[in-house]
């Protein structure tokens, strides 16, 4: 039988619709992403560990879930909200449907709600606290509980999806290989060759993406994962000769661990390249300051100007946070912003080998305009 499902805001708009995934409730706050496809390297993005996503694109799940595309070890949403769920799937790679994932997984979903009305009230009113709920609980109950919840500003989340031990990414080089199209239904899989690993780094995990790991190795970098809470000393005491800033969720603002441990690591000479929360870390290092965004960028069509080039790239985003560019000590200075609000997207030191982006360059499913950040990254250590 089909469950019936509630999204609450802390507004007091109720939105009722037919329940999918798991049994439960869950309290997070409701943001949307305009992507028209990629929903399973959303779910399993830890950047959106403590919110309730809402998919702008009408229908979702048609070509199911398979375990090769996801973006961590499990999916961090803590609800998923669509217009339509596609009653079955059909991919030559799909081994489940998207409503079998989330119910494996303990993600409640409701569909058959108007999520244009949705997406426009968080747009006016901005990104709210809200209640997903695929049990038996009142619209009253529900609206109190999004009201009473804590909010994701001053929440530390990093701690919740860092992986706790350092570890070597890829020592065998098998999960990072780059695949082809086969030519035909009967045909092997073609795999592209990959280069040695002859650069160490180590990759600060604020919640990082499999797909930047993935790129870091295809590009030649040994990489070293290390937990949020590293210390300066300890990231450096196997030599690397670059550090990498993951992305990330909650508020950057909270983070002063991390803070002051990459503000030490900036003056060690060591090129350093951050993405996302990575960003407004080394922002924060920098002597930035950050604040939240009314509805956030989240989405595979945010369009980003180079001011050095004048060049425009489509860019993949998901944060709800950006650094205040005035704050910014007069050593650093920002090198892109986004042709929708003018907000940073980017910024590099201007003496030391540090730069930073907002976005993803390693987005899957894309686009790609970005990727070739990850070889400029290279080319920085290389020129040390």
């Amino acid at each position: 039988m089909a469950m019936k499902a509630i999204l609450a805001l802390e507004d007091g708009t109720v939105m009722e619709g037919q329940g999918f995934g798991a049994l439960t409730t869950r309290v997070g706050e409701v943001c949307f992403n305009t992507s028209m496809t990629g929903y399973q390297e959303i779910l399993t993005d830890p950047s959106y560990y403590g919110q309730i996503v809402t998919m702008t694109y009408p229908l979702i799940g048609n070509y199911g879930v398979n375990p090769q595309d996801a973006e961590s070890w499990k999916p961090h949403v803590f609800g998923f909200v669509v217009r339509e769920l596609s009653p079955m799937y059909s991919n030559w790679r799909a081994r489940q449907s998207l409503s079998d994932y989330c119910k494996e997984h303990g993600i409640p979903g409701i569909s058959g709600i108007d999520t244009r009305a949705l997406t426009k009230r968080l747009r006016v009113q901005g990104s709210m606290k809200g209640v997903l709920t695929t049990e038996a609980i009142s619209a009253e109950e529900a609206v109190k509980m999004a009201k009473e919840s804590p909010g994701i500003v001053g929440a530390d989340y990093a701690q919740k999806v860092t992986h706790p031990e350092r570890f070597i990414w890829d020592e065998s080089g098998e999960k990072s290989i780059e695949f082809a199209l086969p030519f035909g239904v009967d045909s092997e899989i073609p795999k592209k060759e990959m280069p040695p690993a002859d650069i160490p780094i180590v990759a600060y995990d604020f919640g990082i993406k499999y797909n930047i790991l993935r790129i870091l190795r295809r590009a030649g970098f040994n990489v070293e994962v290390l937990p949020a809470n590293t210390s300066a000393s300890d990231a450096l005491k196997n030599n690397p000769r670059g550090i990498f800033l993951s992305n990330g969720p909650g508020d950057p603002a909270a983070l002063g661990y991390a803070v002051d441990a990459i503000r030490e690591l900036s003056q060690s000479g060591v090129p350093m390249f951050g993405i996302c929360m990575g960003h407004q870390i080394l922002s924060q290092a920098l002597g930035a300051t950050t604040y939240k965004l009314k509805f956030g960028h989240r989405g595979a069509n945010q369009p980003v100007k180079d001011l050095d080039s004048g060049r425009v790239e489509i860019t993949s985003q998901n944060h709800g946070f950006a650094v205040d560019p005035s704050s910014l000590n007069k050593d650093a200075e920002v090198n892109r912003i986004n042709l929708n609000d003018q907000t940073v997207e980017g910024l590099r030191h201007k003496t030391l080998p540090v730069f930073s982006v907002q976005y993803h360059p390693e987005a899957s499913p894309g686009p790609h305009d970005s990727s070739p950040l990850f070889q400029e990254f290279r080319k920085l250590i290389e020129h040390q």
